[in-house]
């Protein structure tokens, strides 16, 4: 199996091309919704993450409350490195089972969609990993428009990030996203074409 690590920074169109994808039948694992699940009660993660917390993170429906946690580490590195130190661990779980179960299926090229690859030091999961980029002027213009930022809290949101240079340093394949959709889906398909040579040539060596 072939496993394609695919990221991005914010505003920078992952979800396009996880959708791209998604559109060829190959599966995707979305970390974000991965996320979600290691903050179901009852969960590992859950239970570390309000003793290391507190009760106050847990709303009255027994769910973490995701206001009050984002509260006690916004604007905290110590903080949110405590949480990621929780949480990540718990995504990295679950992704290696779906890759497993997706392996044990047959799927021969899968994608795993996540925001923190590089972060999180995931580079081990994948076999290539896709950058998606886009220049800093397309990226505060998209959160301004999608998000309703303004143009400070757009630049606050990008520069808490890595930077372009440190994701390309990173990356195997760049994907190129600030130009239109069609110049982007131009540039996919070109990338699937090489993509589908590869794992032919794997499988057909193997």
């Amino acid at each position: 199996m072939y496993v394609i690590g695919l990221t991005c920074g914010i505003a920078s169109g992952k979800s396009t091309v996880g959708d791209y994808f998604r559109n060829k039948g190959i599966p995707v694992i979305d970390a974000d919704l991965l996320g979600h699940r290691t903050y179901e009660p009852d969960t590992s993660t859950f239970k570390s993450v309000v003793a290391a917390f507190g009760d106050d993170v847990v709303s009255k429906d027994g769910t973490i409350d995701r206001a009050s946690l984002g509260s006690k580490v916004f604007g905290n590195p110590t903080e949110l490195k405590r949480l990621t130190d929780i949480v990540w661990p718990g995504i990295r779980r679950l992704a290696s089972e779906e890759l497993s179960n997706l392996e044990v299926a047959g799927s021969q090229i899968v994608v795993l969609e996540a925001a923190v690859l590089l972060e999180a030091q995931w580079q081990d999961m994948a076999d290539q990993v896709w950058v998606t980029v886009v220049s800093e002027d397309s990226a505060i213009a998209r959160l301004k428009e999608r998000n309703g930022l303004d143009e400070d809290a757009a630049r606050a949101r990008i520069a808490s990030q890595l930077t372009n240079s440190e994701r390309i340093e990173a990356a195997d394949v760049i994907v190129e996203n600030n130009s239109s959709l069609e110049e982007l889906n131009n540039l996919l398909e070109k990338l699937w074409v090489d993509l589908l040579e590869r794992v032919t040539h794997m499988f057909t060596k193997e």
